[in-house]
């Protein structure tokens, strides 16, 4: 009898009184938000980190996952280029001149940069680029400029647009700026209007014949890895001593510190609602304690021992909770399931990286919120039980 009498007592208490329905409704309540802060946590952490991935691969494309610099002039050149794919052929390069220019069309003017790049090359190592560089051949003078820049200009392809040099030199008794028109054939979509409006290319004898620079000499070499963290440090090992090699995410280290600090903070906001919830389980509890202590004390005369008490009113807390628990996992897996499937939220691509919203839950972040609301439930019920089990079995049966 001993071994049924906690089930037995749980499923007794959980039910519908009509005499006390307060207490029935504060359960109800207790559930409801545990099932609402579970929903709300799972969904808010899917969009998080789908925001953070979609930053991380458009970043990365944009910004190259390595780069090779030159610490003095001349140091990035062709010799260099044949020794690193010589040593590292899993790896793509692409080497490119750099220029920061200003672009006008009629009146409208717009600061950025040009990139002089072999397109061959360059498709290897930037996907954004590489769909429209297979449809288009790149002659002297071409240029593939963003959609983001060509609508600002209302330009259309084989138009001709002026790039101005920012790069002087002396003409006489002034300084006269370079300027140079380049035939539009092509347009890419990064998906960040930034890189798109700012971002420009044509090919690598364009530039070297504007900035007269030799053929076999480059800004810097574009690598593309797809463990670049771990190649980071075997490509430094080899790199000679005047030019050294940077990773996408040493330009960005600022803004996805800012983005796991919103993260944690979130994480840590939305916990308080399941806390708050955790709450209408303590009052829950307390006042079954209460309505049920001529029982309690009932059941404790005819030998039930105090840590069955504590166990029925644990394990009524834990079923509370855990219920919850469920159904938050279920209306948020849902919920997830629905924004991925139907465009039901539209966003401004010239705004976010993406149209649509970006979902991933981790399975890292699952267990988190699962065993987080878990140990909430536990703790809140813990306190209720020990107060059943302490319960006075002269003197309630005395005043009753």
């Amino acid at each position: 009898m001993k071994t049924s009498i906690v089930p037995y007592l749980v499923k007794r208490f959980l039910r519908f009184d009509n005499e006390q329905p307060f207490i029935f409704l504060s359960a109800l309540l207790a559930f409801s938000g545990i099932t609402l802060g579970v929903m709300v946590l799972l969904i808010a952490m899917a969009l998080m980190n789908g925001f953070d991935n979609e930053f991380r691969k458009k970043l990365t494309i944009m910004n190259y996952p390595l780069t090779v610099l030159p610490k003095f002039y001349g140091a990035a050149n062709e010799n260099l280029l044949l020794d690193l794919k010589n040593k590292f052929p899993e790896l793509k390069f692409s080497p490119y001149i750099q220029s920061s220019v200003m672009a006008r069309s009629g009146s409208k003017l717009e600061g950025g940069y040009i990139f002089g790049v072999n397109f061959e090359s360059e498709a290897e190592v930037n996907s954004v680029l590489k769909e429209v560089i297979q449809k288009n051949k790149y002659e002297k003078f071409d240029v593939l400029i963003g959609k983001t820049l060509k609508e600002e200009f209302s330009l259309f392809n084989d138009d001709r647009l002026m790039y101005i040099f920012t790069h002087v030199e002396p003409g006489g008794l002034s300084i006269t700026p370079k300027i140079k028109r380049f035939k539009i054939n092509g347009t890419f979509d990064s998906g960040l209007s930034a890189y798109d409006k700012a971002y420009s290319y044509t090919t690598i004898e364009s530039l070297q014949a504007i900035l007269h620079m030799p053929s076999n000499q480059y800004n810097g070499i574009h690598i593309f890895s797809d463990n670049p963290h771990s190649d980071i440090i075997k490509i430094k090992e080899y790199l000679p001593r005047n030019v050294s090699i940077k990773g996408w995410w040493e330009d960005n280290i600022n803004f996805f510190a800012a983005l796991e600090l919103e993260k944690a903070s979130l994480f840590i906001v939305l916990m308080l609602i399941i806390l708050i919830a955790a709450i209408n389980i303590i009052s829950s509890l307390l006042m079954t304690v209460m309505n049920r202590r001529s029982e309690i004390a009932l059941l404790l005369s005819l030998g039930a021992t105090s840590s069955e008490i504590k166990k029925v009113f644990l394990y009524l807390g834990i079923v509370i909770g855990v219920s919850g628990i469920l159904a938050g996992v279920v209306l948020g897996m849902s919920g997830l399931w629905i924004l991925s499937t139907f465009d039901i939220v539209h966003l401004p691509k010239d705004v976010y990286p993406t149209s649509t919203l970006p979902l991933d839950l981790s399975v890292k972040d699952f267990i988190l919120i699962v065993v987080g609301a878990f140990g909430i439930v536990v703790a809140s019920s813990y306190y209720p039980a020990k107060k059943a089990s302490e319960v006075d079995i002269l003197t309630v049966l005395r005043n009753e």
